[in-house]
């Protein structure tokens, strides 16, 4: 999985996740577009942008501000290889019928709405290329309905979908699009959230930063469209 003459854009890179994909890319010689809300966040996670990596603080939710993004990462890198949208949130503990809408607004804007705008303003580049890699992150949980999880569950459940429908649009074009489904992935939130939990039962982020690198890379050309279950133990 080298990625020498590569251009990577991590979208919620600052977060946990994010990092340690970044990390990941970075180890193979990727170029690193690394996009959050805040330039702070980005700052107090890697330090400072160096010649191979740029900061790039946006709302994902702002098309133009996505659009700006990406047209100054490929005025400095030239191109954007591969997109990881790794953005995105989680919230649990009501009944559907009982959900308030905003609490459904939010789970779609951070986990599907994001996605889109990403996607929008990178695909027309990797098209243009006639070359490209989508690596998406939905959740193992979203394989069926699940008690208190219906707002979450159907979110992710929709970025499946999305991912298996940009596939079949776009691998004709020389672009894979696929998406990992993690479980619960081992933070530190996630650990004081949970304290009688196993977190030797999680998924370490730094593993699903390699399932997610190697959707990314040269060698998964022939992937499309899969939802890749990550459920740790490894």
């Amino acid at each position: 999985m080298n990625f020498e003459d590569r251009c990577v854009m991590v979208t919620g890179a600052a977060g946990n996740l994010g990092r340690a994909v970044a990390q990941t890319f970075a180890a193979r010689g990727a170029a690193l577009v690394l996009v959050d809300a805040q330039a702070l966040r980005l700052q107090q996670a890697f330090g400072s942008e160096s010649e191979r990596r740029m900061f790039a603080p946006a709302d994902l939710l702002d098309q133009a501000s996505v659009d700006a993004l990406v047209a100054a990462a490929v005025a400095r890198f030239g191109r954007i290889d591969a997109l990881c949208n790794l953005a995105g949130g989680f919230r649990m503990g009501t009944a559907a019928h009982e959900t308030p809408d905003r609490d459904w607004e939010a789970m779609f804007d951070v986990n599907v709405r994001t996605l889109l705008r990403a996607t929008r303003a990178v695909v027309p580049r990797m098209i243009e290329a006639g070359r490209g890699s989508i690596v998406n992150v939905g959740a193992f949980a979203a394989q069926r309905g699940a008690s208190l999880m219906g707002a979450y569950v159907a979110a992710k459940s929709a970025v499946i979908r999305i991912t298996e429908t940009l596939s079949a649009e776009l691998r004709d074009k020389g672009i894979n699009v696929n998406c990992v489904l993690p479980t619960i992935i081992d933070t530190p939130e996630n650990r004081a959230a949970m304290p009688d939990a196993d977190p030797r039962r999680w998924v370490a982020p730094e593993d699903l930063a390699q399932a997610i690198a190697f959707l990314a890379s040269a060698e998964a050309r022939a992937i499309h469209g899969v939802a890749l279950p990550v459920t740790g133990l490894g």
